[in-house]
């Protein structure tokens, strides 16, 4: 019994891990979360179907996992000396990563959020805000008088992600530097200088 136990609770060794988190990450982007199966994960990363449920005994808790190992961070956005070019260049870079590799993956999960109520609680315990850059983009253009203290960062994080996701996945429309200087020119912008 003792063994049996031990065995249980035995940690997966760093570099096992990582290849069966690598592996649902990228049959995530492959069959989307309601087409992941786990023995086809541990196929891939090479494991037993054991080792997974012992591991992580929920998909969901799995597919957590994975994310949180996988997922591309994003670097704080640039300084390129004005507020609009540091919008455009941040904007950009979000625009790379909803059109990207893991864009539809992200995309699939947000769907099952609906469906499956152990994933949305994992997913949205680690929902990353992107507050703290839109805060440090604003203060930086207020040191440079470019908008006035009253502004409200946070709708920037509150709009601009769905904006950018509906354009892309709803739209089907390019996320171009014709669309991203639409929302900051006529959207963002007159909503962080207004009186």
């Amino acid at each position: 019994m003792a063994e049996t136990t031990a065995a249980r609770t035995r940690r997966l060794d760093e570099d096992r891990e990582q290849a069966i988190l690598r592996a649902t990450y990228e049959l995530l982007g492959e069959a989307g979360y309601q087409g992941l199966r786990v023995d086809a994960v541990a196929a891939r990363a090479q494991a037993s179907k054991a080792t997974l449920y012992r591991h992580w005994p929920t998909k969901a808790e799995l597919v957590a996992d994975a994310v949180r190992c996988c997922k591309t961070e994003s670097p704080p956005p640039a300084d390129t000396g004005s507020l609009r070019g540091d919008l455009m260049a941040w904007f950009g870079e979000i625009g790379c990563f909803i059109s990207g590799e893991e864009g539809p993956i992200l995309a699939g999960l947000f769907m099952a959020l609906h469906t499956d109520p152990a994933l949305a609680a994992e997913l949205r315990s680690m929902q990353e805000s992107k507050l703290p850059f839109a805060e440090a983009i604003c203060e930086r253009a207020e040191r440079r008088g470019e908008i006035h203290p009253g502004y409200d960062a946070g709708l920037i994080d509150e709009i601009v992600p769905a904006l950018l996701f509906m354009h892309c996945f709803a739209l089907g429309q390019p996320l171009d530097d014709a669309y991203l200087a639409h929302v900051v020119d006529d959207i963002v912008l007159p909503l962080l200088t207004r009186s």
